[in-house]
């Protein structure tokens, strides 16, 4: 991308990118992917419309790419820790908090493709792999109980983490909207996540409480 923005005569070709995928985070996460206008991105990016169609081709592929980087933002702001889980759902909700484009990207992105395949889902795939692995791994040493597979038990932890911010008016509705209200979800969110992953602060993998086989 940034060779095309210098054969182009971009004079930044890095900063422009970057406003690029800021300018596309936050039409895509208003809009979704059918609703987002490639003009409105190029505008409030500063950059031109068609260098955008030029190197991404398309809104799709323009959404995947900004897709990717924010969850490799994510991911590398709060890598999963399968030996804190409750501390990494806590700060995962944080995180969604502040940075709510995030899951509203995922969400649109579900609404697109439905269950069907979604594009570079090989890379996809193998994020979510990782995270899989790390519970699987604790799981096998006795950190976390095995009574929940490890897909599953990802699954409903990022569920947890982000219904928030997926149904902000159920939220509203159900839980209130006050900072206790905040407060008191996050705590529930905690005990949930401790009840589901069985799992206790400061709990040695070597007192003998393996995860059972069965």
């Amino acid at each position: 991308m940034v060779s095309l923005f210098r054969m182009a005569g971009v004079r930044d070709p890095e900063a422009t990118k970057a406003r690029i995928f800021e300018a596309a985070t936050a039409e895509f996460a208003a809009h979704g992917i059918a609703g987002a206008r490639i003009d409105r991105i190029a505008q409030a990016a500063r950059a031109n419309k068609q260098l955008i169609y030029a190197y991404f081709g398309n809104k799709a592929e323009l959404f995947s790419q900004v897709m990717e980087a924010r969850l490799m933002e994510l991911a590398a702001a709060n890598p999963v820790d399968a030996d804190d889980p409750v501390g990494w759902i806590d700060r995962l909700m944080d995180y969604h908090r502040t940075h709510p484009e995030v899951i509203r990207l995922v969400y649109w992105e579900g609404l697109e493709y439905g269950s069907g395949g979604i594009p570079h889902e090989d890379e996809r795939q193998q994020h979510y792999d990782r995270k899989i692995a790390a519970f699987a791994k604790a799981q096998e040493e006795g950190t976390l109980d095995s009574a929940i597979p490890a897909p599953d038990l990802l699954f409903l932890m990022i569920a947890m983490a982000s219904w928030p911010i997926v149904q902000p008016h159920m939220m509203r509705i159900i839980v209130g909207t006050e900072e206790k209200d905040r407060e008191r979800l996050h705590a529930s969110v905690r005990t949930a996540a401790r009840r589901l992953t069985g799992w206790t602060e400061g709990k040695d993998r070597t007192e003998g409480d393996a995860a059972p086989t069965a």
